[in-house]
């Protein structure tokens, strides 16, 4: 192991705080020769599955921890209770992390005020398996030593070993010449180390990758307070160096006291926790009468099969078809999946929801059509089920489920009813600064002028995936301005250093996790930042993913409040009872109304460009609108696919295969 280890290190999880990526931490630490590091973000543990993965990907140890608030007395205390004290917390192994995982929930849940805190009680609740280091000169010991309270510092550090148990509490030492603040508690850190017996640990504090980056990370943290760069007594670390430094640096910063250093790697050397990824944690679907989930499953298709298939239309095909993909549902053990998911959309129709006929890949499968779950039958549309569930590739099946907007939260309620609300929670999403936000962002925050940023900005192209680097090679005019302003250069090298960095977290429109056991057995939780009601994931939808967690899409969709409201009109008006899923396909009137691309508030066919190829086609047949919808994505528009389609369906083109196979 290396001859130093960074175990208080920041990322972009730091909201606004912290520089890094995680890629790019990691590549630097390997970089620069060392094979361990600590992400500790804080108060949140955002970038844990992703550092964990990218790290022992590069072969470099990650250790999980989190700088965390801890509130000076009682953390559901809120009346002047705005002050806490920061305190560094590493897993040592997976009880650690367990514990880490709940005191971070709790903190967010429990004692969120200006900061998710949590306090000395929740440490002697949760401490097993964590290692505690001091802080930075936010934490309880450094206030004390600022203050010149040295006495009530060595109660502090007393007591904090106390509670993490000895050998496990750590007085964490930095070295910034250039802040006065660090420099007088030198000496008295030192002391009170020797005074009390517990061990010095060094720590660099890093908030961004390299030195050079601290003019980035300035505008950053102006960014965040709204400051601009010109603004005095604003937040700003740029008097010192909180880059990801050298073993060597460190070992010069820190030459009067190796041991600050030595102590790092026997830390890094005992921190061992396994993230337990790739593995399926199904939660049970409660069944009657003790059967098995293939059982029940079993049952439930023989009960439905004729309601979609009556004997006339119950050919060998459908038998054939049902019995393979019960087979692979069974293999992959996935018939909980199934469970749970028809047992949501039949309790939403049952209460006079309206939810989606299917989408993606899960109308490949004749068990989603026989139970409800889509409403499209597969095998008119020769639709395949391998792209849904594949016996050669085990992997979670991804049904997304439509319902109506204004009713989406009564199918959450009910999950968190059946599945207990510990159990159930929305995803979290990040929201990263793009290539216009972060030219926008970073030209307010350096005092640029509105309307030169705006002119900058709007030379780059919208849309999804574009980048500065990308902008600045295909853009003419933007490189023109790259290469003769030094302004549009500075500001666009910052914005390059911005762009990518997650700016806020939010919550995912669609995703729900659903779990076997409490969540904050795997995942830390908190509420969403919006709304404050919310309980909701600390990891994204990926990393849900990667711990093997149930994620389900539950998407709201205005289309269907709009169709549930005309059933409930026609209803009213007209004593008629409208059953969607019955309506024919080939009606001539509906066809009319969208060869005129009279389509306004038509799903999917609404947009100018949609409508022009509508009225081009002049659909006479569904196939034709499944060819339009896709046929209208980036590749096939780009390669000028939908001209082509339209030309040889009026027979103005001749119909060419690259393969006879394809006929």
């Amino acid at each position: 192991m290396s001859k130093f280890v960074h175990l208080h290190t920041h990322s972009h999880y730091s909201l606004l705080d912290g520089l890094p990526r995680i890629d790019g931490l990691v590549d630097r630490v390997k970089k620069l020769g060392m094979d361990a590091v600590a992400l500790t973000d804080h108060g949140v543990l955002y970038g844990a599955v992703e550092f964990y993965k990218t790290a022992k990907k590069a072969g470099v140890k990650p250790i999980l921890g989190v700088e965390a608030y801890v509130a000076p007395k009682d953390r559901t205390v809120k009346e002047n209770g705005d002050r806490y004290y920061h305190l560094i917390l590493l897993a040592e192994n997976e009880t650690g992390w367990k514990n880490l995982i709940k005191l971070v929930s709790r903190g967010h849940l429990e004692g969120f005020y200006y900061k998710p805190r949590v306090d000395k009680q929740l440490l002697r609740e949760y401490h097993a398996g964590l290692i505690a280091t001091s802080a930075c000169l936010g934490g309880e010991i450094g206030q004390a030593l600022l203050a010149g309270r040295f006495e009530e510092a060595v109660r502090i550090a007393k007591e904090h070993e106390e509670i993490f148990g000895q050998g496990n509490y750590f007085i964490e030492i930095q070295n910034h010449p250039n802040i006065p603040e660090c420099v007088r508690v030198w000496d008295d850190t030192i002391r009170l180390a020797k005074e009390t017996g517990i061990p010095l640990v060094a720590a660099q504090d890093s908030h961004y990758l390299s030195p050079e980056d601290a003019e980035y990370h300035d505008v950053l943290l102006a960014v965040q307070t709204g400051n601009r760069l010109s603004d005095d007594d604003r937040l700003s670390l740029k008097a010192d160096d909180f880059s990801v430094t050298s073993p060597e640096a460190m070992a010069e910063k820190f030459k009067a006291i190796p041991e600050a250093l030595e102590n790092t790697v026997r830390i890094a050397a005992r921190c061992e926790v396994k993230l337990d990824l790739g593995k399926v944690l199904l939660p049970d679907f409660p069944k009657p009468d003790g059967k098995t989930a293939n059982g029940y499953l079993r049952e439930l298709i023989e009960a439905r099969t004729p309601q979609r298939y009556p004997a006339e239309k119950f050919t060998a095909q459908v038998r054939e078809r049902i019995e393979y993909e019960f087979e692979v549902i069974a293999k992959t053990g996935f018939a909980d999946y199934f469970l749970i998911v028809q047992d949501l959309i039949t309790w939403a129709k049952n209460h006079g929801i309206a939810v989606g006929p299917g989408r993606g890949s899960a109308a490949g499968s004749i068990i989603s059509y026989v139970l409800g779950i889509t409403d499209v039958n597969p095998l008119d549309y020769d639709l395949l089920f391998e792209r849904f569930l594949n016996p050669e590739r085990i992997q979670m099946p991804d049904i997304d489920i439509d319902f109506a907007d204004t009713r989406r939260d009564e199918v959450l309620a009910y999950a968190r009813e059946k599945y207990g609300e510990d159990r159930v929670a929305q995803i979290i999403t990040f929201g990263t600064m793009a290539a216009r936000a972060a030219v926008r962002d970073a030209g307010r925050a350096m005092g640029l002028a509105y309307g030169f940023c705006d002119q900058v900005a709007k030379l780059i192209p919208g849309g999804p995936g574009i980048n500065l680097a990308d902008a600045l090679k295909n853009v003419t005019e933007l490189k023109t301005m790259y290469e003769n302003n030094p302004e549009a250069k500075k500001l666009l090298d910052t914005a390059k250093h911005l762009e990518g960095v997650v700016r806020h977290a939010s919550v995912h429109a669609c995703g729900t996790v659903i779990a076997k056991d409490p969540l904050t057995e795997r995942v830390p939780l908190q509420l969403a930042p919006q709304d404050k009601l919310n309980v909701i994931t600390q990891f994204e939808m990926h990393a849900i993913e990667d711990l093997g967690l149930l994620k389900i899409d539950l998407l709201g969709l205005k289309n269907l409040t709009i169709i549930e409201e005309t059933v409930r009109l026609v209803k009213e008006l007209r004593g008629e009872d409208v059953d969607v899923a019955l309506l024919p396909l080939d009606d001539p009137a509906t066809f009319k109304l969208l060869q005129a691309a009279n389509t306004t508030g038509i799903f999917q066919f609404e947009s100018s460009g949609m409508r022009r190829y509508m009225k081009d086609l002049e659909p006479t047949e569904l196939e034709d609108l499944i060819a339009l919808v896709a046929l209208y994505r980036p590749g096939p528009l780009e390669m000028g696919m939908v001209p082509k389609y339209i030309a040889r369906k009026h027979g103005k083109e001749a119909v060419e295969y690259l393969h006879p196979k394809l006929e």
